[in-house]
């Protein structure tokens, strides 16, 4: 069987470098917010050209303390919207409602599966505080369109970067593209811990300041609590685990890019849709999505062939009973999107002879 993604052969690759870094954490006798977590926040905020990073402890979290500084620092209010893409997975849309503002849905293009830069300004509205871009799949969203919007209508751009660690735009780093950027270090990312983990990227020290502070039980010194904050901390040993792994996140994309670029070349079944891509260094291939109208018959035939495949997502976001107040929506791309979308394996881990028999088997499926 060909896993969707096998993390023990991921991770297993840089087996000696994790043991130290596990092995490091562990006997410094300090577990959080420790010289770990700065080492590691330094470098990543150099690998995103930022001048700010803050460990968070999931990228939800990372993503929902963004908003709640925003708040703190006067730009944001109670029930002020933020534009998000209505295809992604609904963390996006959890963060935006569990900072107490409004998302506000609006379709992606069929070609990227990202959020619609054509669309974003009939979702504008006199509330509007902000546009989330979601880097679906590893892809970076419409940037120079969406900071034009945002510039033009004085909104602040906010990153939801979980799954394009590494990602380029116009020869920046996803995480420097907007204000703010979110990221996950689950297990599963380009970049992933041995456990949950998330990072806040900006240039804005004011919001790395309030963002630092709100994760830390709103704290900037021991025992005085300047706001209500939360407790989303990127420990020690995860902060580790990471610092070994970023040296290689750039040659594990460029697999990832290898393998893309053969599933694009060399399948070849009018019953799939691949993706587009004109431009690979705007793509790391979190997930390579490709879409057919028979899915569920081509994952069965992938399955009995040794294949392992995903869907990201088989529900959308509005037609979750969680956000139920959403389901008189209609979004037919998202809908599509979600009703066809099929995730083949794509990551470093992968042989070339595991390339090939995936390749042969989608372009054996007949329904």
């Amino acid at each position: 069987m060909i896993k969707y993604c096998d993390l023990k052969k991921v991770n297993g690759a840089h087996g000696n470098e994790l043991r130290a870094a596990v092995l490091r954490a562990t006997e410094s006798g300090w577990y959080i917010l420790g010289i770990e977590c700065k080492a590691f926040e330094n470098s990543f905020a150099g690998y995103c050209g930022c001048t700010h990073c803050i460990g968070t402890g999931n990228g939800l979290d990372a993503l929902t303390i963004i908003l709640l500084a925003y708040k703190e620092m006067g730009v944001m209010n109670e029930g002020d919207e933020v534009v998000v893409p209505a295809n992604t997975y609904i963390a996006t849309i959890l963060a935006i409602m569990h900072a107490g503002l409004k998302p506000v849905l609006c379709e992606p293009t069929t070609e990227t599966c990202n959020i619609d830069p054509d669309r974003i300004e009939d979702a504008i509205t006199e509330r509007t505080r902000a546009i989330m871009a979601v880097h679906l799949y590893g892809r970076t969203a419409e940037m120079e369109h969406i900071n034009a919007i945002a510039r033009k209508h004085s909104l602040k751009v906010i990153e939801d970067a979980a799954q394009a660690h590494g990602a380029m735009y116009n020869g920046k780093r996803t995480g420097n593209l907007g204000d703010a950027a979110g990221f996950s270090f689950y297990p599963g990312k380009n970049l992933g811990a041995l456990g949950d983990g998330g990072a806040i990227t900006t240039n804005d020290p004011q919001l790395a300041q309030t963002a630092r502070a709100i994760a830390n039980y709103g704290s900037t010194e021991k025992y005085v609590n300047k706001y209500q904050g939360v407790n989303s901390r990127l420990d020690e040993l995860q902060a580790a685990v990471l610092s070994a792994k970023l040296p290689h996140l750039d040659s594990d994309n460029e697999r990832r890019r290898s393998i893309a670029r053969r599933y694009i070349a060399e399948i070849d079944n009018p019953q799939v849709t691949l993706p587009q891509v004109e431009d690979y260094s705007r793509h790391v291939f979190h997930i390579f999505a490709l879409m057919s109208p028979q899915r569920e018959k081509l994952q069965e035939h992938l399955k009995a062939e040794g294949i392992e495949t995903l869907i990201h997502y088989p529900i959308p976001p509005h037609r979750q009973e969680a956000l139920k107040q959403f389901s008189h929506l209609s979004l037919p791309i998202t809908e599509q999107i979600h009703r066809e979308e099929l995730s083949l394996p794509c990551n470093p881990a992968m042989s070339d002879e595991e390339v090939t028999k995936v390749i042969e088997a989608v372009n054996s499926f007949r329904p």
